[in-house]
């Protein structure tokens, strides 16, 4: 049977509130529960997706089909992979029979948690009523994604003989490699094959389209994709517009095309507020990101979070402290969830600044308010410490993150281990940079940059390092002519 009994507004909070890291939800006995931020009790408890199913049910719940892809729908829109796959695993237990969209749905889930190798195999062990178009498609995502063209393209070619090449969907897939792949005349090219198949082109094609000549530098070419553009231009076309223009210098049309965003947003959308925002931030124009937040304000009375995080990067951008300060000030005093990532955009203006009382003050009250995470903050102060020469305050916030550390949830950011080893290597501290690397060593990331900056502080210190080049072929370093001159200074025979 497919269905248990639950409803399904209540397992969706309750699953959801069990699987999802940094989720709370405030209850309110007239009204659903309401997601304001993730916490992970699955974690605190150590029990599996199945366990925690399980025990719902145990209760005297029931649950539905369609409650529990909602469940992981939600979890995947959070990052919660692994979650969201576990319960499509329990959902298979359970004999809940699939449809070709959870198909599709497991073997992007696949993909993403065990990799292309494992989404491959789940495709081939599909039934041939199950291998459609939507699952096809699923599998062509994967595989552009990962910019494995040669296989993307073969695949295409099968769908194309299958019939399932009838949309835009599969053609914006190549367009997103090649963009990736830094190709976009390639994107261009499959524009005229879709004009030759008579394939509609949606908002996104076009956005695509523009894009693409916005990186060969052809602002002509961008404005000849608005003229032909067949939909009526939304908020979406001209932000992407504005965005082109401002990477491009051209700040009187980015504002041109930013007032016409502001007139094709109807009804006002809390996200093209959000653009506006920080679009002007990118034309330097803080009256215009200022009157943009007083209309979201007045069009949206309950600011949330996500907006509050919006003005506080703009005015980063802009390096307005003050007018940072007080919007920070207003969040706090008004906002019925803490979110850390707020207090990250003040710390990282304070610091840059070189306010370190006031970041500090932030932090700490961070740290009484919320569980975090806290890692973003940590490498900031990592890197201030570091510049500031104080490395002993740098490694205590380093051992701190390690020891919060859980899951592989987080790893040092290549430009703050880039920051240690240089400070190591300026001050030849060749002991300093080998412990730094063994807590590297431990997150899986001693990279051929890494052992570069290593190499280099053994130069400096005028130490020799026999069994580097050992080292570097049991941790799979690729040996690189700079690293292979490096490695003669060191490694004399």
């Amino acid at each position: 049977m497919n269905v248990w009994r639950m409803k399904g507004s209540r397992l969706g909070g309750w699953v959801v509130r069990h699987l999802s890291t940094g989720m709370e939800f405030a209850k309110n006995q007239r009204k659903p529960e309401k997601l304001y931020r993730r916490r992970s009790a699955l974690g605190a408890t150590g029990e599996s997706v199945a366990e925690t199913l399980n025990g719902y049910i145990a209760e005297g719940n029931s649950v539905s089909k369609t409650t529990l892809e909602t469940c992981v729908k939600s979890l995947r829109k959070y990052g919660r992979f692994q979650h969201a796959l576990q319960i499509m695993e329990w959902m298979e237990l359970r004999k809940i029979m699939y449809s070709s969209v959870d198909h599709a749905l497991r073997l992007d889930l696949i993909s993403k948690t065990k990799g292309i190798s494992a989404a491959e195999d789940y495709f081939n062990g599909l039934p041939p009523n199950a291998k459609d178009r939507l699952t096809y498609g699923a599998l062509l995502n994967c595989y552009c994604k990962e910019s494995m063209e040669v296989k993307a393209l073969s695949l295409f070619k099968m769908m194309d003989e299958l019939n399932f090449v009838s949309t835009d969907l599969v053609f914006i897939n190549l367009m997103s490699l090649y963009m990736k792949m830094n190709q976009p005349e390639k994107v261009i090219r499959l524009v005229q094959e879709m004009k030759q198949r008579n394939i509609p082109m949606g908002a996104f094609t076009y956005i695509l389209w523009m894009n693409s000549y916005a990186s060969l530098n052809d602002i002509e070419g961008v404005e000849r994709v608005l003229s032909e553009d067949e939909n009526k231009p939304n908020w979406t076309t001209y932000s992407n517009l504005a965005a082109i223009y401002i990477k491009a210098g051209l700040f009187e049309k980015a504002e041109s095309a930013l007032k016409k965003l502001e007139e094709a947003m109807k009804p006002p959308k809390r996200e093209a507020y959000h653009f506006l925002i920080s679009m002007y931030a990118g034309t330097n124009k803080l009256g215009e990101v200022n009157r943009v937040w007083n209309s979201l304000k007045l069009v949206f009375p309950r600011t949330n979070n996500m907006s509050y995080l919006i003005m506080l990067q703009a005015l980063r951008k802009l390096k307005d402290v003050d007018g940072l300060t007080n919007c920070y000030k207003d969040w706090e005093s008004s906002c019925s969830s803490y979110d850390v990532r707020l207090a990250n955009a003040v710390i990282s203006t304070y610091l840059s600044q070189d306010m370190y009382k006031e970041a500090a003050l932030i932090f700490d009250d961070a740290i009484k308010r919320c569980k975090g995470p806290f890692f973003l903050a940590r490498e900031m102060f990592m890197v201030y410490f570091l510049k500031t020469r104080q490395v002993d305050l740098a490694l205590s916030h380093l051992k701190a993150a390690v020891s919060e550390v859980e899951d592989d949830e987080w790893r040092p950011a290549t430009a703050t281990a880039m920051a240690f080893l240089k400070y190591f290597e300026g001050e030849k501290d060749v002991d300093g940079a080998e412990e730094f690397c063994r807590v590297l060593k431990t997150f899986n990331c001693l990279t051929s940059n890494i052992y570069h900056l290593l190499l280099k502080t053994y130069i400096a210190a005028g130490k020799l390092a026999p069994e580097m080049r050992q080292r570097l072929k049991e941790d799979h370093v690729e040996i690189s002519s700079d690293l292979e001159n490096l490695l003669q200074r060191v490694c004399l025979e």
